[in-house]
């Protein structure tokens, strides 16, 4: 199962890892990584963030980076769901899970898909803080991580 959402509503992590692994016999390793709303964003309080997406390139643009990743570690299956609109601190915003035959190609793959969707898919955030409404940069380690997978032998695989 490959499965990518784009929502509002919340998700539920067992439900989706349950839906995920369901008829998977050849599975020898789940991996997920789940994003959450942070209350602090470069030393100022945040009170939200609102997300916001291009509609259908965004989709389109997760769609590619799991199709690398299903190629490049031999998934077996991958969930993606990445929440919009107007989220609280401690809300999830992001659950990235795979499923392969091992846990080293498990490991990497949920790694390489949230390092490629904090660089490439187009989302937009703005948090709301004492000082007022601002949108957030992409960071320089979020580039860090994304070079490191374009360079030869960062195929981490044991």
């Amino acid at each position: 199962m490959f499965s990518i959402s784009i929502q509002t509503e919340d998700f539920d992590v067992s439900t989706e890892l349950a839906a995920l692994r369901a008829g998977q016999a050849q599975v020898g390793a789940a991996c997920c990584f789940v994003g959450l709303v942070r209350d602090r964003n470069a030393g100022d309080n945040v009170s939200s963030l609102e997300l916001e997406h291009y509609p259908g390139m965004t989709e389109k643009s997760i769609a590619e980076i799991v199709q690398q990743a299903q190629q490049r570690f031999g998934l077996e299956g991958a969930r993606v769901i990445h929440r919009i609109g107007l989220l609280a601190p401690t809300e999830q915003i992001v659950l990235v899970a795979v499923t392969s035959a091992h846990r080293g190609e498990s490991f990497a793959a949920c790694e390489f898909i949230m390092d490629y969707l904090k660089s490439l898919a187009p989302f937009w955030k703005k948090e709301q803080t004492a000082q007022g409404a601002r949108w957030v940069d992409a960071r320089e380690s979020d580039q860090a991580a994304l070079q490191r997978w374009q360079s030869e032998g960062s195929h981490r695989v044991s």
